[in-house]
């Protein structure tokens, strides 16, 4: 997920994280290429699926494109009407359940893309594994923040930190669970 330093990932002026940023240094897009390939499934909100469907089967270099294709995806949406886009489903259920029946499938992990709305409620309820925020050297001052409206303070454990020559950190993190 990517955000800005004060951690916006949606809206703000000029629409979100990308505003004001230099350009991405190489490794930083390394690494970011990196990701969709390492993934079995990838979930999404219905907003961030139009988005991706209007955009991945006709334009951007292959290998983002690619995995973006010809991976299964799955998008959360009481309202969208039909998935067109290849390999792509709708869950329909109850996020709690729909999720729990995605890790009972057989494959690689999953990857959630956003919107902040989907992420925050996939938050919310305790069902993201890992973190893997891209902070982009932008301060925004308003829009959507990655958390919002937690029952209870995320304890988050650093799994992996990378800090890049444009200014771009990327941290990962897990979920600390109580017992």
């Amino acid at each position: 997920m990517g955000l800005s330093v004060d951690g916006i990932v949606a809206g703000g002026p000029q629409g979100g994280t990308e505003a004001g940023a230099r350009d991405e240094d190489e490794a930083v897009r390394t690494w970011k290429v990196k990701s969709p390939h390492q993934v079995g499934t990838h979930i999404m909100g219905r907003v961030t699926y139009e988005q991706m469907a209007a955009h991945w089967p006709f334009n951007g270099p292959a290998e983002y494109a690619d995995p973006m294709n010809n991976t299964p995806k799955v998008v959360f949406s009481k309202t969208l009407l039909k998935a067109e886009w290849k390999e792509s489903r709708i869950a329909r259920g109850d996020l709690t359940e729909e999720i729990a029946r995605l890790r009972s499938e057989p494959g690689k992990d999953i990857m959630a893309h956003g919107g902040a709305t989907f992420v925050q409620a996939l938050s919310r309820r305790g069902l993201v594994d890992e973190y893997r925020l891209v902070i982009r050297p932008v301060a925004l001052g308003s829009g959507m923040p990655l958390f919002k409206d937690l029952p209870v303070p995320l304890q988050l454990r650093l799994v992996d930190s990378k800090d890049f020559g444009d200014g771009t950190a990327i941290r990962v993190y897990e979920p600390i669970r109580s017992r």
